[in-house]
């Protein structure tokens, strides 16, 4: 099998096309039809490389490519009916590519082979990145999602752990609770704060990371949260 593409599209017929078109190219292909589908799909499985049409149901283009980002460097092409140079520009903040519709089957399969060629020569060439250490005890498996703290291993729940992953892998990125909550819970909107508060409060207690004088988890007043641990 080859590579595994994620297309989030919305458009049936466009869709449609599409994935029949890198299937037979050779390609494996997972086809969402919302923004959070989509987000859903990439969370459970392991891509390549991502179509994404800017405008979605549940969750805007855009906002697909910046979860994505917050988690991956892989190949991002947005593909979109809007062909003003304004908005190829905001397009390209968070994919790597823009292919304004209506666009021919041929330059699709080109740009794609293109982006996938230059992912597998950077995969080939990064460095394996299992584990994160950070001063203070902090080592973090991503693998095999191990955390431990002074040599002593914490327990953490799935949403915890997703937390930490977010804001550890993003040093420094102040997310608010609306960002935590969507790219976590997977939900487009967030009502009550409670949720992500709650269980930030619960991971900082497992990192004994105080609030004051935090080593890992900053709260950033009035905006939300950011990840200051220094690496080893």
């Amino acid at each position: 099998m080859g590579e595994k593409i994620l297309l989030i599209e919305d458009d049936a017929a466009i869709g449609r096309i599409v994935k029949d078109t890198l299937t037979k190219e050779g390609y494996a292909v997972t086809w969402a039809t919302t923004g959070l589908e989509g987000l859903a799909d990439f969370q459970v499985d392991g891509f390549d490389l991502v179509l994404v049409d800017w405008m979605l149901p549940e969750m805007d283009g855009l906002t697909v490519c910046q979860n994505i980002r917050w988690q991956s460097e892989l190949p991002i092409i947005m593909i979109s009916a809007r062909e003003e140079e304004a908005d190829k520009v905001e397009g390209l903040q968070g994919a790597d590519d823009y292919l304004a519709k209506p666009f021919s089957l041929e330059e699709l399969k080109a740009r794609v082979a293109s982006h996938l060629r230059r992912w597998n020569r950077y995969n080939k060439k990064e460095i394996n990145e299992d584990s994160s250490f950070f001063e203070h005890g902090l080592n973090i498996n991503w693998q095999k999602e191990i955390v431990t703290l002074k040599d002593g291993e914490i327990s953490l729940t799935q949403k915890e752990f997703a937390l930490l992953k977010l804001l550890a892998k993003n040093p420094g990125q102040t997310f608010t609770k609306e960002e935590l909550y969507q790219h976590v819970w997977q939900q487009a909107g967030l009502e009550d704060t409670h949720t992500v508060t709650v269980h930030i409060k619960a991971l900082r207690e497992k990192l004994q990371d105080s609030i004051k004088t935090p080593h890992y988890i900053q709260t950033v007043w009035g905006k939300g949260y950011r990840f200051i641990g220094e690496s080893l």
